[in-house]
This record gives structure tokens, sequence and C-alpha cells, in this order.
């Protein structure tokens, strides 16, 4: 009979693993809690040596306490062992219940291991239940009290009693094993609550200190901030509004609460606005002022999210950008605009021109088979001018019903039919170089900047005075007879007769006309060309004093 089994051992180790299992569940953190584990082994269970393995998030073991021997504590605590071997462990040897008994007859493959072991000196066992220096005892830690998850391995060696444990033996090391489960469990979540609490505490902190860097970016942004509210039937009213934005708009907070953007955006910028209210992201548009002016801005939107509600605000960043707006306008002028005149330049008459004109003449016309396509089954094509030649551009009359480009044609200067057209009048001055040789080149830069002038007043608001270069003007009128084109060269012309007053001296400059018609099938450079030489054909047929005197 096992000395074990007498009611007073058992009485006393009973009263050691209480004493063990209630020093659990006083350590104050997971650390004590692993090392109250060891210890527990070695002051309540009678083994001269304990051992906890802990695993790790990523599945190996790790040596986390030791307790008995401190030579051996200081060198496996923290090393670790791998899941494979382990498993290996536990699948082998014999099964007391829980536990896993590797005797010395089987353990010696386990030696090469990567699992951290300790092993004391002794004798040879000299009966059969006497523990033999290289036997293993293993106690699986279940983190629900059994099955399949894993928390940890107890090993014990050594019994005091020098012997294999008994059935009380192992039934007190499987229990405490159980207790000290439960407890590391707990400690876990302690652990992980008291975590969860200082990371809560330190977003709290960090949300009231965010909360107040953007209360104070808000109200002390050099730029316009606003606040508007999204959805419902207050859609876009402004809620808040920093300083910038007031000093802006030349309004106090106060009034701008009462208005949206929609109500301070010009009426042109409204469909601007919304399509950036709704999207969120960024536009230029004009805000009126309260002296009743508008300021061009760059407005940056960000929609601010309700996680259960959708969208909820509007974040708006505005931004002054009336000076780059005028120099953008300025920038563009002067790559439009000719810099001594003021007149449109080459390019820009030549985009003027083109803006009218399209490739295909307006006297080629559909067969029927097109026209039926386009009328009944091609419907798309004729409204954007694509075609199976391969043209793309505007559709000519007659191959569609939704056409939308007026044909530019020519009057014809033989018969008064009432065509009206675009007339193309190209201007050269005569006598101008000799200016420019007498009395130098600022001379002629006044003469130009005068005859420009001259050339302006004497067209409608809708026709286009341009240089081309040099002493050479380009006019477009559109909506003119051939009657009509002529009255207005010979107008233009006598508007240039008169002498012009340079330096305190008069000087006189007359001018050539071609009169040259623009029509769809030519190109712009086509169109200037047959004006410029039926300029030449109006010099030539003058005699150079007739030319000079206009």
């Amino acid at each position: 009979m096992e000395a074990e089994s007498e009611p007073y051992v058992r009485l006393a180790t009973m009263r050691q693993l209480h004493q063990a299992v209630a020093d659990l569940n006083t350590a104050r953190s997971l650390a004590d809690t692993l090392q109250s584990v060891a210890d527990g082994i070695v002051g309540g269970l009678g083994y001269e040596l304990g051992c906890v393995n802990l695993v790790r998030p990523d599945g190996d073991l790790v040596v986390a306490a030791f307790a008995g021997n401190s030579a051996a504590e200081s060198l496996i605590t923290g090393r670790v062992g791998s899941r494979a071997s382990w498993e290996r462990r536990l699948s082998m040897g014999e099964a007391w219940d829980e536990l896993r008994f590797i005797p010395h007859t089987e353990g010696w493959v386990l030696l090469d291991d990567d699992v951290p072991q300790w092993h004391t000196e002794g004798p040879e066992p000299r009966f059969e239940d006497e523990w033999h220096p290289l036997d293993r005892l293993y106690a699986p830690m279940y983190a629900s009290g059994g099955g399949l998850d894993l928390l940890g391995v107890i090993s014990v060696d050594r019994p005091r009693n020098g012997r294999r444990p008994g059935a009380w033996g192992r039934e007190a090391l499987q229990m405490y094993a159980s207790q000290a489960a439960i407890a590391i469990s707990n400690a876990r979540l302690r652990a992980n609550m008291q975590r969860a609490l200082v990371r809560l505490e330190r977003e709290q902190q960090a949300l009231r200190a965010s909360e107040e860097s953007f209360r104070q970016a808000f109200e002390y942004a050099p730029s316009g901030m606003a606040i508007a509210e999204m959805g419902g039937d207050q859609h876009g009213r402004l809620l808040r509004t920093n300083d910038a934005l007031c000093r802006l708009l030349g309004r106090p907070a106060s009034v701008l609460r009462r208005y949206s953007f929609a109500d301070l955006v010009h009426p042109e910028d409204i469909g601007t606005l919304l399509r950036t209210s709704a999207e969120g992201g960024r536009a230029e548009l004009r805000l009126g002022r309260r002296d009743g002016t508008y300021l061009w801005v760059s407005l940056r939107n960000s929609v601010v999210a309700d996680t259960t509600d959708g969208p909820r605000f509007l974040l708006t960043h505005v931004e002054d950008i009336e000076e780059r707006k005028r120099n953008e306008l300025n920038l563009a002028h002067r790559a439009s605009h000719d810099a001594l005149t003021g007149l449109p330049n080459s390019a820009e008459l030549r985009s003027r021109l083109g803006a009218r004109l399209c490739e295909r003449p307006h006297s080629v016309t559909s067969s029927a088979i097109e026209a039926l396509d386009a009328a009944y089954g091609d419907v798309e094509s004729a409204v954007h001018g694509y075609r199976a030649d391969g043209y793309e551009g505007e559709v000519a009359p007659g191959i569609g019903p939704y056409d939308h480009h007026v044909h530019t044609v020519a009057p014809d200067p033989d018969r008064d039919d009432g065509t009206k057209g675009l007339a193309v009048l190209f201007c050269d001055l005569d006598g101008f170089k000799s200016i420019n040789d007498r009395f130098g080149h600022h001379a002629g830069d006044a003469v130009l900047i005068e005859v420009a002038r001259r050339l302006t007043t004497c067209v409608r608001d809708g026709d286009t005075v341009a240089r081309l270069g040099g002493d050479e003007f380009v006019v477009l009128a559109d909506g003119l007879g051939a009657a009509d084109a002529a009255d207005l060269a010979v107008r233009l012309r006598n508007a240039i007769i008169p002498p012009i007053r340079v330096d305190g001296r008069a000087v006189r400059v007359g001018a050539s006309f071609g009169i040259g018609w623009a029509e769809c099938g030519m190109t712009e450079e086509e169109v200037l060309h047959s004006a410029d030489q039926r300029m030449y054909v109006e010099k030539r047929s003058r005699s150079k004093v007739h030319r000079r005197a206009g």
C-alpha cells in the first residue's frame, strides 16, 4: 500500500494544494500568477522542480516561470519551444487521464528537440516505481478546462518521495493544472481589461486633445473654414464659421449662420457648388461679399460621416484666390492678344474662325440611305456626328433630325439672294514702312495703336478686329451680305485715312482691304489666304498715290 494513500498524508496534501490554489487567486498580475503556479508545484504538490510553459500568440510555448532551482531558472526562463515539438511530447508516452508521462526508456528520443530542458543528476532507480532523472511528467492546461484550446503546459520533476506519483498524486496534479489554467485565464483577462482601460483613457485624452487642436486649428486658421449641415431641410446651412471666413466675406458669424453657401455663391457657379457639395472635393467659384461684390475662392470639401446615420456634415476650407484668378486672366489675355494694340492675336483669330467652321462643306448632302439611317436607326451617330466614312464633326443639314450646327456659307457676289455670311476683311496699311524708316519704330507703334483704335470703333460689338503682325489686320464680321461687306471696307478705310499725330507731327497711312468669305469645308488658313489674295489684287489695282490717300 502506497504511503500517500494514508489519510493523514492525503489531508496534508489537500491543505497544501488548497493554499497553493489560494495563492494563485491572490496574485496581482499575470507574471505573479505564473510564478505562483510554479511555486505551488514545489510548495504545495511536493515536487522539487516546477516549470510553467505558456502558449504565445504565434503558437509556440515559452518558459514563463520556474521554481525549485535558481540556476535552472536563470538558464531556461524565457526560452521558447516550438509547438510541433510540444505536440509530439503530448502525443507520446503514457496517458494518465489528462496528464502525460514519458518514462526514461522512451524519453531519450527527445533529448535533441528544441524544448527547453533541465535534468538533475541522480542515481539509477533501484525498484520499479522509483523516479528516474530522465522521466518526464506534463500537465496540460486548457483555457476552458479541457478540449483543444491549449493554454500552456506544467512540467514537474523529482517528487520528494522519490517515487512516481500514484493515483492520488496524479489527481492532485491534474486538479492543480485545471485551477492554474483558470487563474492564468483570469489574470490574462484582468491584464487585458487593464490594458483596455489604459488604452481607452489614452484614446479619450487623445480625443480631447484632438478636439482642442481642431478647435484651435479651425478658429485660428489663416484661411476661411466652415462646417455646413448635410441632408434634411437645412442642407448646406452654415453651422459654424471661423474669423478668417467672416473677414473674407465681410459678414459676422451670427449673420453667416443664417445662410448656406448656395445663398452666397454667384448664380453662374451654383451648379459647380451643388456638384462639389454632393461629392466632396474641390471647386473654384465666386462668393458674394457684404458690399455686393464677388470674390473668387477655392472650396475644398470633406464629408464628415457618421457610421450609423451616413454623411452628416461638410467641412469646407475656403481660400482667397482672387489675385491668382486675376493673374490667370491676365496671362490668358496676353497669350491670346497682341501686346502692342491689345487686339486678339493671330492664334485667337484662328481659334474664333475655326469655331465657326466644320470639315464638311454645306454643299455635301447625305444619300437617301444615310438620311433613313439617321432618322430611324442611327440617332446617336446623327447627334454626335460619327459616320461610317470616318468623319467626326458637326452634322451637316439633312444628316439627321438633331442638327445643331449652323453652317457658314458665302454669299454669291453676282446674285443678291439675301444670303448672309461671315466676312473676312484682310487689311494691309499703305505707307507704313516709310513712317518706320523716317521717324523710328516708336512712331510706327503709335500709328498701329491708333489704327487699331479706329478699326475697333467702326465695327459692331460682336465683330472681331485682330492684328496678325506687322501692319496687317483682319476683321471678322458675321451676318453680312456682299454689299454690306464692301460698305464696311469703305468705312474702315475712311476711318484710317485721317492724319495721325505722333510726337507733335501729323502722319498719314492708307489701307488696302481684301474681302474673303469663310465657308464650311475650308480651313482657317484657306480662309485667310483667300482674303489676303483679294487684298493684293485690290492693292495692285490702285495707283501708289491713291493707295497712300486711301
